[in-house]
C-alpha cells in the first residue's frame, strides 16, 4: 500500500537527517508494516506544500499507550 501524508516543515528536516524515525498518526488509513509512505513537506504558515518530499517504509508499528485509533510507526527512508 502507498500512502501520501503531509508533514510539517519543522519535522521534515529531522526526517531527512534520519534523526526523526517515527510518526504518531491517526490510523484512518489502515497502516501496516511494509507500507510505503510519501511524506510531503507542508508549510503551515503559508498553508501550502513546499514541493519537497521523501519516501519511507513502515518497519514497526504499535498502538501501545496511544489515543483511540492512533498508532506509532517507525520507518526507514527508501
Amino acid at each position: 500500500m502507498l500512502h501520501n501524508l503531509k508533514i510539517n516543515k519543522e519535522f521534515f528536516g529531522p526526517v531527512l537527517d534520519q534523526i526523526k524515525t517515527f510518526e504518531i498518526r491517526k490510523n484512518d488509513r489502515n497502516f501496516r508494516v511494509g507500507d510505503k509512505v510519501t511524506l510531503n513537506e507542508w508549510d503551515n504558515e503559508k498553508k501550502q506544500y513546499t514541493g519537497r518530499k521523501t519516501e519511507i517504509e513502515i518497519i514497526y508499528m504499535t498502538d501501545y499507550e496511544q489515543k483511540d485509533n492512533y498508532v506509532v510507526f517507525s520507518f526507514k527512508i527508501i
